[in-house]
C-alpha cells in the first residue's frame, strides 16, 4: 500500500468496520458505540489481519471532540454556566479527589510509586467528553437543568486535567523538595494566568468579534462560506487556545461555541457542523478500540476488574453522595453518576504523558485502556437503567397537588415545553385558548407557570400524569416533543384515556410520521414539509401568480 494513502485507508477501514459492527450491535439491542469500539479492536495492532495507522486515528478523533464541544457551547449560554457553578465546581473537585484517592490506593496495592498512583488515579477520575455528550443528546437531556450540571461538571474536569498535564512534568522532575515545590507553584500560577487570560479574551474580545464575523459571512448568502466560517471558528479558536494559552482543544472549542451562541445564526451553525461531529465522534470510539490490547484481560483479570470497579462504581457512588449533599434530588444524582461512570480521551493523554515521563508503568496504561473500553461499553446500559428507574420512581412517588381545576374542560394539551412547545403555548394562550402544559423538567414547568399557564410536571406516558390533565374533557392534544418513539407511547396513553381526542404530533421524517399515525395520532406535522407548503403559499400569493385579479377601487 503506498504510504501517501494511509489516511484514506484508515478512514475507509474505520467507517466500514464501524458501520458493519455498529449495525450488528444495534440488531442485538446494544448501543452502536459497542460496535464502534469493537471495530477499533478489529483494525488495531493487537488483532490479526489489517492494521490501520494508529498514529492518525487519535488526531482525527480529536477533531470530533473539538466539534462536539463547539456544538455544546452553541446550545449553552454564559448564564447557564454560571447557574450551575455552585454545584459543578466543588462537586467536580471533590469527585476528582475521591477517584484519585481510589486509584492511588489500587496503585499502591500493585506496588507502584506514589507519583504513579496519583497519575493513575487522575486518569480514572475524568469522564469522556464524547461519551457523556452523546448520551445526553440521544436522550434529550442536554438542554435540561440536569444536563447543564453534567456539562458544567465536565468543564471543571477539563480545566483540572489541563492543570494536571502542566504540573506533571514538574512533579516528575528531579531536584530537592524545595526546588520541586517551587516548580509546582510556578507552573500552577502560570496555568491559572493562562486559563484566566483565555477566558477574558473570549468574553471581552471574542464575544463581539466572532458573532460579527459570522453575521457578515451569512449576509453573503453563500452556504459554503458559512459552513467554512463555522469550521474555521471552531478549529481556529481550539487550536489557538492550545498554542497561545495552553488550554485544551475541547475547552477552547466550547468557549468558541459559547460566545457564538449569542448570535442569531447559532442554530444554523449547529446544524451545519452536525454531520461532521457525528462522523468524527465515530472515529473517536474506533481509536479507543485500536489502543486496546485484549491480552490484558487474560494476563491480569483481577487488576482489570478492580480498575473497572473504581471507574463505574467508585466514581458513581462518590458523585451520587456529592450531588445529594448539595441538596439535589435523587434523579439528578443518578444522572450525574451515570454520566461520570466512564473515562476517555483525557485519561489516555494523561497516561501517555505519565509513561513518557517514566512515572507510570506500561501496566498502568494498559489497565486504563481496558477500563475505558469496558466502561464505555457499559455506559449506555447505565443510562438506560437510570431512565427506567426514573419512570418507576415517577409511578410510585406521591404526586404534587395538581394545578388543574376539577371542572376544567375544552382545553388543549401541549406535551413538551421546549423551543417548539413554549412558542406554541404562547401563541394559543395569547388568542384565548385554554392551555395545559405537560413536561418532565422542573425549570420548564416553572417557566410555563410564570407565563400564566397551567402546567403539570411528569412524563406524559405515565397514566397518572395524563389523568391529571383531564384528557377525557380536552378538545385536542398537541405533542411538541421531537422524539417520535416517545411520542408514540404518549399517543397510545392519550388514546386509552380518551378514544375521541384529536391528537396531532411532531415528526422529523416520513418514518416518524408513519410511526405516530400507526400509534393513533390523527395527524403528524413534519417541520420541513410544512415549511415548504408555507413558502409555496407565499409564492402563490404574490401578484405574479394571482393573475389579473385586482382589488376593487375604493369608494368615497
Amino acid at each position: 500500500m503506498p504510504h501517501h494513502t494511509s489516511l484514506i485507508t484508515l478512514l475507509v477501514a474505520a467507517f466500514v468496520a464501524a458501520f458493519v459492527l455498529g449495525a450488528l450491535a444495534r440488531r442485538v439491542h446494544l448501543s452502536p458505540i459497542v460496535g464502534y469500539l469493537l471495530a477499533g479492536v478489529a483494525v488495531g495492532p493487537f488483532t490479526p489481519g489489517f492494521v490501520a495507522d494508529e498514529t492518525l486515528a487519535p488526531q482525527l478523533a480529536e477533531l470530533g471532540v473539538i466539534l462536539l464541544m463547539f456544538g455544546v457551547g452553541l446550545h449553552f449560554s454564559l448564564r447557564d454556566l454560571l447557574q450551575v457553578r455552585a454545584i459543578a465546581l466543588p462537586g467536580a473537585v471533590a469527585q476528582i479527589a475521591a477517584a484519585t484517592l481510589l486509584g492511588w490506593g489500587l496503585a499502591r496495592w500493585l506496588g507502584w510509586s506514589n507519583t504513579a498512583g496519583i497519575v493513575f488515579g487522575l486518569a480514572l477520575s475524568v469522564a469522556s467528553t464524547v461519551v457523556l455528550l452523546r448520551e445526553l443528546e440521544q436522550r434529550r437531556l442536554l438542554d435540561t437543568a440536569r444536563g447543564h450540571i453534567a456539562v458544567g461538571w465536565l468543564i471543571v474536569e477539563d480545566v483540572a486535567m489541563v492543570l494536571a498535564l502542566v504540573l506533571l512534568p514538574a512533579l516528575a522532575g528531579g531536584g530537592g523538595e524545595s526546588t520541586k515545590e517551587g516548580s509546582l507553584l510556578l507552573a500552577l500560577l502560570a496555568t491559572f494566568a493562562k486559563v484566566g487570560g483565555f477566558v477574558a479574551v473570549m468574553l471581552l474580545f471574542g464575544r463581539r468579534v466572532i458573532p460579527w464575523v459570522l453575521e457578515r459571512i451569512a449576509a453573503t448568502g453563500s452556504r459554503e462560506l458559512f459552513t467554512l466560517s463555522v469550521l474555521a471558528i471552531a478549529l481556529g479558536v481550539a487550536f489557538g487556545s492550545a498554542m497561545l494559552f495552553g488550554v485544551s482543544f475541547a475547552l477552547g472549542a466550547f468557549f468558541a461555541g459559547l460566545v457564538l451562541s449569542e448570535s442569531e445564526f447559532s442554530h444554523q451553525a449547529a446544524n451545519e457542523t452536525l454531520p461532521l461531529r457525528d462522523a468524527f465522534a465515530v472515529l473517536f470510539f474506533v481509536s479507543v478500540g485500536m489502543l486496546f490490547d485484549p491480552g490484558i484481560l487474560i494476563e491480569r483479570p483481577l487488576d482489570v476488574v478492580a480498575t473497572f470497579l473504581i471507574i463505574v462504581l467508585g466514581k458513581s457512588v462518590a458523585a451520587w453522595l456529592i450531588v445529594r449533599a448539595f441538596g439535589k434530588d435523587n434523579t439528578t444524582a443518578l444522572l450525574i453518576s451515570a454520566s461520570l461512570a466512564q473515562i476517555g480521551e483525557f485519561s489516555f493523554i494523561l497516561a501517555g504523558l505519565g509513561m513518557q515521563l517514566e512515572v507510570l508503568p506500561r501496566d498502568g496504561y494498559d489497565l486504563i485502556l481496558a477500563g475505558a473500553l469496558m466502561s464505555i461499553m457499559l455506559n449506555p446500559l447505565l443510562f438506560g437503567w437510570v431512565q427506567r428507574h426514573e419512570r418507576l420512581a415517577e409511578r410510585t412517588a406521591p404526586r404534587e397537588p395538581t394545578p388543574v381545576p376539577p371542572d376544567l374542560r375544552e382545553h388543549v394539551l401541549i406535551v413538551g415545553y421546549g423551543r417548539v412547545g413554549s412558542e406554541l403555548a404562547r401563541l394559543l394562550h395569547a388568542r384565548g385558548v385554554l392551555v395545559v402544559v405537560i413536561d418532565g423538567e422542573d425549570d420548564r414547568i416553572d417557566h410555563a407557570r410564570a407565563a400564566g399557564l397551567l402546567a403539570i410536571r411528569g412524563n406524559a406516558a405515565d397514566v397518572r400524569v395524563i389523568g391529571e390533565a383531564a384528557p377525557e374533557r380536552a378538545r385536542m392534544a398537541l405533542l411538541a416533543i421531537p422524539n417520535a418513539l416517545e411520542a408514540g407511547e404518549i399517543v397510545a396513553a392519550l388514546r386509552a384515556a380518551n378514544p375521541t381526542l384529536t391528537v396531532v404530533a411532531r415528526a422529523h421524517s416520513d418514518a416518524g410520521v408513519r410511526h405516530l399515525l400507526e400509534h393513533g395520532a390523527d395527524g403528524a406535522v413534519m417541520a420541513e414539509r410544512e415549511l415548504a407548503h408555507s413558502l409555496a403559499e407565499m409564492v402563490l400569493a404574490t401578484p405574479d401568480y394571482r393573475g389579473s385579479r385586482h382589488l376593487p377601487p375604493a369608494t368615497l
